[in-house]
């Protein structure tokens, strides 16, 4: 049966912007209900439900005033008894690949989702790329962030086809649309990157290439291959299989200048793999900033901290998965229509490493 009881006049704003305190509550009265804020902030059932859960169509000030009654009244809503009403499970699923974890770029996109998830009362739940949960079953989840998909994965693609909105950090080539996307401009940067490599001097760049099949990856390849040819150089490309262990990384860096003696910079397309190969630079013969330039696709601690501090592309990962978390939300609450693409700004920061 509602509850019948006036509710008690409001507090008193506080005169600096902020609302109220919540109301005092004896310990054995009843906590209060959605009806309650729905009288508190004069509105019906329907629509302070759908405000304080960001579903429907409902306005700013409406939302602000629903949002404000909840506090005074301090109330928090049952998770459980409306998962069972409304078949929301107000998770949402994560997917990176499992072998990356320790990277930063993933780690700090990571991050980024969980921050943005909280703050609009989402939990996040992690799925490996070497499985699915309970034996192939698709996980229990509202919507899924899925960061650098990669076509012929079956995980993805099995997540791709599982019917629940999926939002991905760059777009899917394999065979599925995406529910929404965000995506940055590869090309462009990595353009910008190459011609700062021949303004100082290069002349015989090499790209140590991964052979994901990500589009960041196989964009960052075809405009090495572009911009080769549109000079008039060869183009040396050695690709190493995409997670590959620090000792992959050199022995594939040492292979390429011995075979490439002329080779004078050389640009990293993985996580970390720049200032990995270093040594073998060095045992090379060669001093880095100096008789050969070295650059990286992807910044990081580390190719700040480093000697010299290496050239790279900061591409914003905390920003990329908290956009990502962001978009998920919009499109499960109806805010932003299937289909959307946003964009996120990178930029190539210049360091040491290439001669400066």
């Amino acid at each position: 049966m509602p509850r019948t009881t006036p509710s008690a006049p409001r507090d008193p704003d506080p005169g600096d912007g902020t609302a109220g305190p919540s109301r005092p509550r004896a310990d054995d009265a009843p906590p209060p209900t959605i009806a309650d804020v729905a009288r508190e902030a004069a509105v019906s059932k329907t629509t302070a439900s759908d405000a304080l859960r960001g579903h429907g169509r409902v306005s700013g000030a409406t939302r602000e005033a629903v949002e404000e009654a909840a506090r005074r009244l301090g109330y928090s809503p049952n998770r459980n008894a409306r998962s069972l009403r409304t078949s929301v499970t107000e998770t949402i699923a994560l997917h990176i690949p499992e072998f990356l974890t320790s990277a930063e770029y993933y780690m700090s996109f990571v991050f980024g989702v969980i921050e943005q998830a909280t703050r609009a009362s989402l939990n996040v739940t992690m799925i490996s790329s070497g499985h699915l949960p309970h034996r192939g079953a698709l996980p229990q989840v509202d919507g899924l962030v899925l960061c650098d998909p990669m076509a012929g994965d079956p995980v993805v693609e099995a997540l791709m086809n599982s019917g629940l909105p999926v939002v991905t950090a760059e777009r899917y080539v394999g065979d599925k649309e995406s529910t929404g996307v965000v995506w940055s401009d590869h090309e462009t940067t990595t353009l910008e990157l190459l011609d700062h490599l021949r303004d100082a001097g290069a002349t015989r760049p090499a790209l140590l290439a991964s052979d994901s099949t990500a589009e960041w990856a196989t964009t960052v390849l075809d405009t090495y291959r572009a911009w080769c040819a549109r000079g008039g150089l060869p183009g040396t490309v050695h690709k190493a299989p995409f997670g590959s262990s620090p000792e992959v990384l050199r022995t594939e860096v040492a292979r390429m200048l011995a075979e490439a003696p002329e080779t004078d910079a050389v640009v990293c397309a993985a996580d970390g793999a720049a200032v990995t190969v270093l040594p073998e630079i060095r045992a090379a013969g060669r001093t880095v900033g100096k008789d050969l330039l070295l650059a990286s696709c992807v910044d990081s601690t580390r190719m700040r901290l480093s000697d010299p501090p290496i050239t790279a592309i900061d591409l914003r990962p905390r920003d990329m998965g908290a956009e990502c978390a962001r978009l998920l939300c919009e499109i499960l609450a109806g805010r932003s229509p299937r289909g959307t693409v946003r964009s996120l700004p990178i930029s190539l920061n210049r360091r040491a490493s290439t001669g400066l």
